[in-house]
């Protein structure tokens, strides 16, 4: 029911500390939304006095003491004579604080928006309207075991990713709600994987935005036109006819995908801003959220250093992870792995870019590991490197990684699902031959190798494989 905005007078606020006083129990349900501040000036002292009362000696004054500190009067009432009136003074001194907090934001954002600190606005709102008594107390642990374990089974995975693969490890998939984060270097295919979920949700049904900070809304559509038709990228204008066909047919059953390209440094508010406005026009819900990528964004709380990564991307990390728990969204992005992971063929905390702020905020961290060899398979590996609600930390995969068309998928059931020692002892040796880091921009790069130094390393590295192959005689 929609509230009513009302002017309260000074009697019936005098009113609710007389009914409050009364019953200490309704009065240690009360504190901690009881904030003199929102009293009248003629009865602020009273409600002071008795804030800080209860706070330390965890009972209520009497109307006695409270006149002979303060000189204002209450009436007294005894528990049994305000008992009747318990609900209605729970309903009535809850929104009742909520419309005073309120109204004492608005009066504190008005300097902040001539200073354009839209963020820090933005926050006052929200805690004045949050403000309000408990309406949950928790899980009591005895009482139903199997409703409980039922309902935290339902919760958890509720959405698949379209890899089977993947949500077995997370016990069915993303949770709405949650912050989901692909990492990967330089050409690892951060993007290429966001892409291929947003088709994956689609598919299932579910209406989407793709947020890319970088690539532009025709190549990411275009990748998008081949991983559906299976072909490759330059062959999309000759079969224009037939993608044309083919795309419109899929979209009639498919969830809708809206790709938007914004610039590097957009905030939440941005990313929410739009999503409100596209919403209010188009009259259509959303689902999923997807943003290419983390590190592109700023804070919307407060102005940071672009250099200074661990707190821009901690506060960026919350942000978004705060609206995906407000939008009920299934929410993914991606993040940069540093320098450290150019020689490692596995991922841990230490190599994400910015530090350890934003494994710390996300519910799923998943690394990406990918190389010429990798992709000679067509192959891509997976890392779970944080997971919240599964025990998949430390565990690999593979998928199938069509080179052509840019699908990832998985694997068929004949297929081996980890790499050998030896597998990997020949993608390390690999990849330090043909990888380096760029000195300016600090990201992992192919080198530029002449054709025979190629073919001696792969010499070499057969050689390697074979020796190590062989059964040791002792």
């Amino acid at each position: 029911m929609k509230e009513e905005i009302k002017n309260y007078s000074v009697q019936e606020q005098k009113l609710y500390l007389e009914i409050m006083i009364a019953d200490p129990d309704l009065l240690s349900r009360c504190r901690n939304i009881l904030d003199p501040e929102y009293f009248d000036r003629n009865i602020r002292q009273a409600a002071e006095f008795i804030k800080g009362y209860i706070d330390k000696y965890n009972s209520a004054p009497s109307s006695t003491q409270i006149q002979a500190v303060t000189g204002i009067d209450l009436e007294t009432f005894t528990a049994q004579q305000v008992a009747p009136q318990k609900d209605w003074l729970l309903d009535e001194f809850e929104q009742f604080a909520r419309h005073k907090a309120l109204e004492k934001a608005i009066l504190k954002s008005a300097d902040l928006l001539d200073k354009k600190r839209y963020g820090e606005v933005e926050k006052l709102i929200k805690e004045a309207t949050s403000v309000g008594l408990p309406k949950t107390f928790g899980t009591d642990y005895y009482a139903d075991p199997m409703e409980r374990l039922m309902k935290l089974k339902n919760m958890n995975g509720g959405t698949s990713t379209g890899w089977k693969s993947i949500d077995d490890k997370l016990y069915g998939g993303f949770n709405r709600g949650e912050l989901n984060i692909f990492a990967g270097g330089s050409g690892a295919g951060k993007s290429l994987f966001l892409q291929n979920l947003a088709l994956n949700w689609s598919l299932l049904g579910l209406n989407g935005v793709y947020f890319s900070l970088e690539l532009s809304e025709g190549l990411s559509s275009m990748r998008m036109d081949a991983m559906l038709m299976g072909i490759a990228t330059k062959e999309i204008y000759r079969n224009i006819d037939e993608v044309d066909m083919k795309i419109k047919m899929k979209g009639k059953t498919a969830g809708k995908i809206q790709i938007v390209q914004l610039t590097a440094g957009v905030t939440v508010n941005d990313l929410k801003s739009w999503i409100k406005e596209f919403q209010i026009q188009h009259n259509r819900k959303i689902d999923w959220v997807i943003v290419d990528y983390l590190d592109l964004m700023m804070p919307a709380s407060q102005k940071i250093s672009v250099a200074d990564l661990f707190i821009k991307d901690k506060l960026v990390s919350e942000e978004l992870r705060a609206m995906a728990t407000q939008g009920n969204y299934l929410f993914c992005t991606a993040s940069q792995l540093n320098r450290g992971a150019v020689e490692s063929v596995e991922f841990d905390h230490s190599h994400i870019a910015g530090g350890l702020s934003k494994i710390q905020t996300a519910d799923n961290v998943i690394g990406i590991f990918n190389s010429i060899t990798m992709r000679e398979r067509q192959r891509v590996q997976i890392q779970f490197m944080k997971t919240r609600s599964s025990s998949a930390v430390g565990t690999k995969i593979e998928l199938q990684f069509d080179t052509t068309s840019l699908r990832i998928t998985d694997l068929g059931e004949d297929s081996a699902d980890v790499p050998t020692t030896v597998d990997i002892l020949h993608e390390k040796l690999k990849r330090q031959s043909n990888t380096t880091v760029d000195p300016d921009t600090g990201e992992i790069v192919e080198k530029k190798i002449e054709s025979k130094v190629t073919i001696r390393t792969m010499d070499s590295n057969s050689k390697l494989a074979s020796i190590l192959k062989k059964p040791l005689n002792f």
